[in-house]
């Protein structure tokens, strides 16, 4: 049986859940809209958060991802669906969301180098602690995803042209 809510994610102090979307526009602003979708589904996944997953699955549906590509993001070691570039941030999501066994390896940083710039890799840091924390928010909340909740929020930026 599924526990039901603590309590309501509205019922977060207000300023400080303000600074959090604020920071998450901040985010979107200075990543490819596609890798971050890959970043915060690959997190929530490790971090076995239902709300987030559902969610960011939704999100990166409508933003034009392909279904298989989202099935396979648990086995994206073994995908051939998956750029270099973006194994080289998926592996980078894992080290940070795994930081007490990883503790973000020199080899992972030396492979994010070979396909990101320092500040891009400010902004893949700054995604993977970001939804780290709404992980830690909606499991420790018991948070349910209802997608009427942001039925009110802009809609999805379209995909880039490849």
């Amino acid at each position: 049986m599924v526990e039901p809510p603590r309590f309501e994610l509205n019922a977060l102090p207000q300023d400080a859940y303000r600074h959090l979307l604020q920071m998450e526009g901040l985010i979107v602003q200075h990543l490819d809209l596609t890798l971050y979708h890959l970043i915060k589904l690959r997190a929530s996944q490790i971090n076995g958060c239902a709300f987030c997953l559902a969610m960011h699955t939704d999100e990166a549906l409508k933003h034009g991802e392909k279904v298989d590509r989202i099935t396979a993001l648990d086995a994206w070691h073994e995908s051939p669906l998956f750029s270099d570039k973006e194994r080289a941030a998926l592996a980078w999501t894992e080290e940070l969301t795994l930081i007490a066994e990883k503790h973000a390896s020199r080899p992972a940083f030396d492979e994010l180098k070979r396909h990101f710039s320092d500040e891009e890799i400010s902004w893949l840091i700054l995604a993977a602690v970001q939804i780290n924390s709404w992980n830690r928010i909606a499991i420790s909340t018991r948070a349910q995803y209802d997608p009427k909740m942001f039925a009110h929020a802009a809609p999805a930026k379209e995909p880039e042209p490849a």
